[in-house]
């Protein structure tokens, strides 16, 4: 029953999240040049800017229902649950000027196919997860650290709202799973250090790809990966499994929508928008 509490709460979570994501969006669009290589300075914007703390708001009372669900479910089915919210994101998007294309619609009814199939497997099952290893944990946020920096830094033809995107999402994936260490508790709480530390430059990067590109390009790659990899880590760190026969099935299959939809709504090759000949990371 926890486990169904905190699934659900994921859900609700998801949605407030990337509500919060285009508000942001639309405040940071407007604000000078930020970027993650000044993170003081660039802060100090985003805190001056009453319309993105609105969405700050909303995104981090979204974040504390996400901590509880981590409290109640294994990390996997967690993020498996939150790739939904997405779909929030784009039916935002699609009120205004910019319309969904084929693909990105399809992107939406496969996000609401990945819970429906989690949501089945789950039925009569009991799903469980156990500390992890601490070496191997701290060479995984490692690397979503050192990816994250240099996505952030390097110069790609396609634009920086794409990079800037992933970069994002590989540090709130190290915030995720640093989370999910810190309701562990006892020795664990350490974990807060990298929590704060990588929720707070992935904001930041996520603020900067707003300003280079649409919100589904930013927030869609930033939610492609930050699910996936911590999708990764609860069988890889904490020790999740597959339940067996068609429950099984199902979950891989609810695992690979998260994939699908969000990769639908988000275009490596998008060009950088949204003032992009005035926008520079110097």
């Amino acid at each position: 029953m926890a486990a169904w509490i905190g699934l659900c709460l994921a859900f609700v979570s998801a949605l407030v999240v990337n509500w919060a994501y285009t508000r942001e969006h639309g405040a940071a669009s407007t604000l000078p040049p930020l970027s993650p290589r000044h993170p003081l300075a660039s802060a100090r914007l985003l805190l001056r800017a009453r319309a993105w703390l609105t969405g700050f708001a909303a995104e981090t009372g979204g974040w504390g229902l996400y901590v509880v669900a981590l409290a109640l479910a294994p990390l996997a089915l967690v993020q498996a649950v939150g790739a939904a919210g997405i779909v929030v994101l784009a039916a935002i998007v699609a009120r205004g000027p910019r319309r969904l294309a084929a693909h990105e619609r399809v992107g939406v009814l496969v996000a609401f196919a990945g819970p429906a199939l989690l949501g089945l497997s789950l039925v009569n099952e009991k799903p469980a997860d156990h500390a992890p290893n601490g070496f191997a944990t701290a060479i995984w946020l490692g690397a979503c650290v050192g990816g994250a920096l240099f996505l952030a830094s390097a110069t790609f033809r396609s634009g920086r709202a794409a990079p800037l995107g992933l970069a994002a999402g590989l540090l709130f994936a190290g915030g995720d799973i640093s989370a999910k260490l810190v309701v562990l508790g006892d020795e664990w709480v350490i974990a807060a250090v990298p929590l704060v530390l990588a929720y707070g430059l992935g904001t930041l990067t996520l603020q900067s790809s707003f300003q280079h590109g649409d919100a589904l390009t930013g927030a869609g790659l930033a939610t492609l990966t930050t699910n996936t990899l911590p999708i990764a880590a609860g069988f890889v760190l904490f020790g999740e499994s597959l339940p067996g026969g068609g429950a099984g099935v199902m979950q891989v299959a609810a695992f690979a929508c998260v994939v699908l939809s969000a990769t639908a709504f988000a275009d490596p090759r998008a060009r950088d928008e949204n003032r992009s000949e005035a926008v520079t990371d110097t």
